[in-house]
């Protein structure tokens, strides 16, 4: 039986009912909190990009939905309260403030709702992961802009500032301020002042408190402001010449008004290259048409930073909702870890996460503020720290200033005709030739003169700059002097202070214009020694010409004794003989013949050492006594100590300290000496035995007192004489860069001249320049070929000594024969005296010895000379009868 049709259909509608339930049961909606400011030009901003963004997702998912609602969470809440509004959340998207949004991390962590903040602490916290697990920073920490900061005050040689920041409602500067601090410490610069300003919404008339706060600047010296942290509002009234990324990311979506208040600032903005490709269109296009829409009373539509990074936000989350299935628990800790590996590239930037945190480097646009608009000036990375101009020109290039000056500010309060430089001056100084203050012309610009105040005159003429000044002069210590510079009571110091490590710290010093170190002044006495004759030669010289004199002696008398007669003798002749042969020598005047070749080649050498030390003696000997030689009565600080010797110094400078702590002289033994006129009568007096001076100091000193004074001890340095500026001030890098000039082009040196160094009668005023005594090392290649020569000649003769005597043997015996062996002169005496025994039968022998005695010549190899061969005695002479071979026996 059929079924009737009003029977089917409850049957299809209940079919269609489960069939609709379904498909509604598995569109699921993940619910996204806002924490922000909507009444803020931020907060309009984030909360249109979220709406845009959830509105674009919605329409393309059929499966997931995702609902927007506002959360007010205020610094009074508390944790319980908090947690009951995020719970209702799968993640929480907003808050400005680092403070804020560590608080509600901490109680999202404990809810296990992810956090994601636009906010980031200067100073990345240890331990950030462990301590805030479910936080997400989509916002770069603020260390990197600071150190474009410090490389824009470097660049520019700047060395003070003045830090400006609004407070917070935690009463926190974030940590930026202590950040600065130290980045500038790192380019040699620092801040000078902190201005805090307080909350905009705590105060009624904004303009007036920050006028009120400028005013108190008035006193500073730099005039380089920083603006770290600031409401829009409120920085519109400062005279911000850096302003910092908080600012500079609301330009986009400010009024040109806005802009033009602020005309002359640089700004440092993050870089998005993102901007302008065709997803930025079509969201600024829609962006634009939904602002328009909901907020009329604003000025500009355009999209800002922080509407780029809160559709970024929105669009992170939902990608994370789309990679995970359905098969996977949607557990809070498994939705953080999609997040946080998030990898794609935004609007603001390209999105991807360590430890919780934005990885990718950021790059930094420095703009500058012109007119209504402002202009993308240079790049900034942290890598390389440089600025890379984008529009090719010079490095910090065209540059609008406020005041719409392009000159470079100095960033300091220049002095001016009706505010000149205020210079101190020592009023009183112990040396006049360094500074001298005409007392009688107090009115007189010029009424001050010396050394130092001629390189000041030199220094204005090389400035680019007027520098309209005054000079006051200061009648106190040095050290007081540049007290008064640190404590702002005077701008510089011209004058002859000492760069020193402790005065570095408060004050800044030009480069040195004169070396500074500390000398000693002692008296000079005659050198008039007894013994100036052996100075010409040093002891050891002196010891070793002596022995080889001793040692020639011996080998003389070695080689000669055996063939010559002036050597025989008793042994006390002989040595005699030697010596005084020897010593003889010396002065070329010895008469000794000598029989040897041995000792003729030992003699030679001998006499040629002494030729070239006698000629060296004379030299040196001259030198020393036509030069005049002064000798310092002290030398050593040692001694003055042992024995508790008075010394003086200047009491006004710094040496009087340095004497106590470092050369540790006892306070009682230093004698104050006020001017240089007077250490000549404390020396005469005996009241002082040695003084003790800087360098430039005593070329003055010496340039007056040459005749008895000398100065030793010079191997203590300071840092130079310089000119004192207060710390920062870009007028002691002006002064620094023309004194280079000036000693670069020879005014510097030509000065000193006149002013300091000693005349050309003073020059030779040093111990350094008495003539050296000749030493060893000038002489020992002479000494060793001497030595050598005579033990070789001593060695060979030794070897012949066995020959010669059996030669002279067999002359003896008469065995001797005609032959190689005999000398020609023999032979020809033989030859002599046959001829005269022949013709004269009776005299033969006497008329040949006589010839022979005074012609003939010695024998050295035969071992016999003419005298032994020849040599008629008076009893021969007398006995005609006497046989040729007595005769010759005797002989």
């Amino acid at each position: 039986m059929p079924c009737p049709a009003w029977l089917l259909f409850p049957v299809v509608l209940f079919f269609l009912l489960i069939v609709s339930d379904g498909a509604e049961t598995k569109t699921k909606v993940t619910g996204i909190g806002m924490i922000i400011d909507p009444n803020s030009r931020i907060g309009k901003e984030e909360k249109v990009a979220m709406e845009i963004a959830v509105q674009n997702y919605n329409n393309r998912s059929k499966t997931h939905k995702v609902s927007l609602s506002q959360l007010s969470v205020t610094s009074t809440a508390g944790e319980e309260m908090i947690i009951r509004e995020i719970k209702e959340f799968e993640v929480i998207i907003g808050i400005h403030t680092w403070q804020e949004a560590a608080r509600v991390a901490i109680v999202g962590g404990q809810a296990h709702v992810p956090l994601i903040s636009f906010a980031a602490p200067a100073i990345n916290p240890p331990l950030m992961p462990l301590r805030w697990p479910f936080l997400i920073q989509m916002a770069q920490n603020g260390s990197q802009q600071i150190k474009c900061i410090a490389d824009i005050v470097h660049a520019y040689y700047w060395k003070r500032v003045i830090a400006i920041y609004e407070d917070d409602a935690y009463g926190s500067d974030s940590g930026m301020f202590a950040l600065l601090s130290e980045a500038l410490q790192n380019v040699g610069s620092e801040i000078e002042y902190r201005l805090v300003l307080p909350p905009l919404s705590s105060v009624s008339d904004p303009k007036r408190v920050v006028q009120e706060e400028l005013i108190k600047l008035m006193k500073t010296q730099s005039r380089v402001f920083v603006v770290l942290h600031s409401s829009l509002d409120m920085a519109t009234y400062l005279s911000a010449w850096i302003i910092s990324d908080s600012i500079t990311s609301l330009l986009d979506s400010v009024n040109n008004s806005v802009i033009s208040s602020m005309e002359g600032a640089l700004g440092i903005k993050a870089y998005y290259p993102e901007i302008g490709d065709s997803e930025y269109l079509d969201f600024k296009g829609q962006f634009r048409k939904k602002f328009r829409a909901e907020y009329v009373e604003e000025d500009n539509f355009d999209p800002g930073v922080y509407a780029l990074r809160a559709y970024d936000s929105i669009k992170m989350v939902t990608q994370t909702i789309g990679r995970m299935t359905s098969n996977v628990t949607h557990s809070p800790k498994f939705f953080l870890d999609y997040m946080l590996s998030s990898n794609f590239s935004g609007l603001s930037g390209k999105i991807h996460f360590e430890e919780g945190q934005l990885s990718d480097t950021p790059i930094l646009t420095i703009v500058n503020l012109v007119g209504k608009r402002y202009k993308e000036i240079y790049f900034w990375t942290p890598q390389s720290g440089n600025v890379l101009d984008t529009a090719n020109s010079n490095l910090f290039g065209p540059v609008i200033w406020p005041g719409n000056v392009t000159r470079t500010p100095r960033g300091w309060d220049m002095p001016t005709d009706a505010k000149p430089l205020k210079i101190g001056i020592p009023g009183r100084t112990t040396f006049e030739k360094f500074v001298k203050v005409d007392w009688e012309k107090p009115n007189d610009k010029k009424y001050a003169d010396g050394f130092c105040i001629q390189i000041f005159w030199k220094v204005l003429e090389l400035l680019k700059y007027k520098l309209p000044y005054e000079f006051e002069a200061f009648n106190g210590t040095y050290d007081d002097l540049v007290q008064c510079v640190s404590n702002k009571t005077y701008d510089a110091i011209i004058g002859d202070v000492t760069i020193l490590a402790d005065r570095f710290q408060h004050v800044d010093f030009t480069l040195p214009y004169a070396e500074s170190g500390l000398a000693m002044i002692v008296p000079e006495n005659a050198d008039s020694s007894p013994l100036m004759f052996a100075k010409p030669f040093t002891w050891e010289l002196w010891v070793v010409t002596g022995a080889i004199l001793m040692y020639t002696m011996l080998i003389v008398w070695i080689l000669e004794r055996q063939y010559n007669p002036d050597f025989n003798g008793s042994w006390k002749d002989q040595i005699s003989t030697a010596l005084w042969f020897t010593f003889s020598s010396i002065f070329f005047a010895h008469r000794e013949r000598i029989h040897n070749n041995y000792t003729r080649l030992v003699i030679a050498v001998w006499l040629f050492i002494v030729l070239i030390l006698t000629s060296s003696y004379t030299a040196s000997l001259s030198s020393m006594l036509t030069v005049k030689q002064l000798r310092p009565n002290v030398t050593d600080i040692e001694w003055l100590k042992k024995n508790n010797m008075k010394v003086g110094c200047d009491g006004d400078s710094f040496v009087r300290k340095y004497m106590e702590d470092v050369l540790h002289f006892k306070p009682e033994n230093i004698v104050d000496v006020k001017s240089e006129y007077s250490y000549p009568g404390q020396f005469e007096s005996n009241n002082i035995s040695a003084a003790f001076l800087e360098l430039p100091y005593e070329k003055v000193f010496l340039k007056h007192y040459c005749k008895g004074y000398t100065a030793t001890l010079r191997n203590t340095r300071f840092g130079g004489l310089g000119f004192v500026f207060q710390k920062g001030s870009p007028i002691a890098r002006d002064f620094s860069e023309a004194i280079l000039k000036l000693s670069e082009n020879g005014d510097l040196r030509s000065l000193e001249d006149e002013w300091l160094i000693p005349p050309d009668e003073c020059s030779t005023n040093s111990t350094s320049s008495r003539p050296e005594s000749l030493n060893l090392q000038s002489f020992w290649v002479l000494y060793v070929t001497s030595f050598a020569t005579s033990t070789i000649c001593l060695l060979l003769s030794l070897i012949r000594i066995p020959e010669s005597r059996q030669h002279r043997q067999d002359a003896f015996e008469g065995n001797a024969t005609p032959g190689r062996n005999e000398s020609v002169w023999k032979k020809v005496v033989s030859l002599i005296r046959k001829f005269y025994a022949q013709r004269n039968p009776r005299r033969p022998l006497a008329l040949a010895g006589i010839l022979v005695t005074k012609e003939g010549t010695s024998d050295v190899n035969e071992g016999s000379s003419r005298k032994e061969v020849l040599m008629i005695n008076t009893s021969t002479l007398e006995d005609p009868d006497s046989s040729p071979a007595a005769t010759t026996h005797a002989g």
